[in-house]
């Protein structure tokens, strides 16, 4: 099995964001040999995850970012695939979590990814940055992930 490892550059457009999410689909349902076996649940939390980090990326920037895709070809037997979501930019400013209230129509796109994502950090990349996250999923080779295995562990940065 090999190990995925994929990218995609984003223009600083916020309609790159929904070209993303196609961009990830393919790449998990593409039939190929593949690490990775996300359910359709995980399928969907992978891509709204991409949606998260990509509109962070784009629209607070305002500059072009790089989305990259990562699993290890083998983590183990029975052990869950860490995918790897990152993305890249060149903009210095940290990542600032926000409390959205109410009605407010932004402002929850970090708590999105703690809650959603079993990791996830940041660090200083040259003079930009670097966004990740990462999901447990079952392996491609039928040999699953034991029980409780992709239950969410919440740990910010």
């Amino acid at each position: 099995m090999q190990e995925l490892d994929k990218q995609l550059e984003v223009a600083a457009d916020p309609a790159e964001v929904s070209r993303a999410r196609r961009w990830l689909r393919a790449q998990l349902g593409r039939g190929q040999p593949c690490p990775v076996s996300p359910d359709p649940a995980q399928t969907d939390t992978l891509v709204l995850l991409v949606s998260e980090l990509v509109t962070n990326a784009v629209v607070h920037t305002g500059r072009p970012a790089v989305l990259r895709l990562t699993a290890p070809a083998s983590p183990g037997p029975g052990r869950a695939v860490p995918v790897r979501l990152e993305v890249v930019d060149d903009s210095g400013r940290a990542p600032r979590p926000r409390r959205a209230r109410g009605e407010d129509t932004g402002g929850r796109g970090l708590e999105l990814v703690e809650a959603l994502a079993d990791r996830w950090g940041w660090q200083q990349e040259g003079g930009g940055k670097r966004v990740w996250c990462e999901l447990d999923c079952a392996p491609t080779d039928g040999d699953r992930a034991a029980p409780g295995a992709n239950s969410p562990v919440v740990a910010g940065y």
